[in-house]
């Protein structure tokens, strides 16, 4: 029986690199987005073509309701979940200095990067846990949550979007404490500057501070796939004892130098 990967905000960037990576190591992926399922049958059909076995769900994360339909109609179909990989974010609608930002954008960020993202980690845990006590065979299941350097990296023009990374960050924690008693192990893959629709209003600042200033020691921009990597260790059960441990997919961006 295949392995089941629901990745959230997988319709492109990061959270599609994930999905395809999985895909390829043989895991049906359920991608997922806000988008209707016929804004994404062209992509679900290039996973089909490509011989990956492959499902979509609507789901806005920030909603309770659409969080528990996607999880009822996963299990409902599949009878497991194997990996839940919650990607999906989003930045501030406009940068704006944190002396100026609205309370309208902080709650957006947070309700979405940071509220979303942890209860989703509840309501799946609580599902994996009773598939584990089902005793379900060759049931090994994961969390992966997907963070970012803002989570300790300022940026005063979307204090929003840090303060949500950073809030992952320790959620993180949270879970890998709480799980470890039932083997789910829980990780966070923090990326750093990655080319994704996200840093595009802003890759030309990024690429210069990369390339030619060296703030990385890798001299280049992160790309999905270097974000896929790492969650595809950390589904693969070789990494399970180091439960709660940050995988930096950052161009060495984490490194204190001189």
């Amino acid at each position: 029986m295949k392995k089941i990967a629901w990745i959230t905000g997988s319709r492109r960037g990061i959270g599609l690199g994930i999905a395809r990576a999985l895909a390829k190591e043989g895991f049906h992926v359920v991608l997922s987005a806000t988008a209707p399922a016929a804004a994404c049958a062209e992509l679900l059909r290039d996973f089909l073509e490509n011989g990956w076995s492959a499902s979509y769900i609507r789901c806005d994360i920030a909603d309770q309701a659409q969080r528990e339909a996607a999880l009822d109609a996963i299990l409902s179909e599949h009878g497991r979940l194997d990996l839940l990989v919650n990607n999906a974010g989003v930045a501030p609608a406009e940068r704006r200095d944190i002396l100026e930002m609205t309370e309208e954008s902080f709650d957006r960020v947070l309700r979405i990067n940071l509220r979303g993202t942890f209860f989703l980690c509840q309501q799946a845990a609580r599902h994996m846990i009773a598939l584990l006590e089902a005793g379900i065979p060759d049931y090994r299941p994961r969390i992966v949550n997907i963070g970012s350097i803002s989570a300790y990296t300022a940026s005063v023009n979307r204090g929003e979007y840090c303060i949500s990374k950073a809030g992952i960050s320790m959620a993180t924690e949270l879970f890998a404490d709480r799980l470890a008693a039932y083997g789910i192990p829980v990780f966070e893959v923090r990326p750093g500057i990655i080319l994704t629709d996200m840093t595009a209003p802003v890759v030309e600042k990024y690429r210069r501070l990369v390339e030619e200033e060296g703030v990385t020691p890798i001299r280049r921009l992160g790309r999905p796939e270097d974000v896929a990597g790492c969650v595809v260790a950390a589904a693969s059960g070789l990494l399970d004892f180091s439960a709660g441990q940050v995988l930096h997919a950052d161009g060495g961006f984490h490194i204190r130098r001189l």
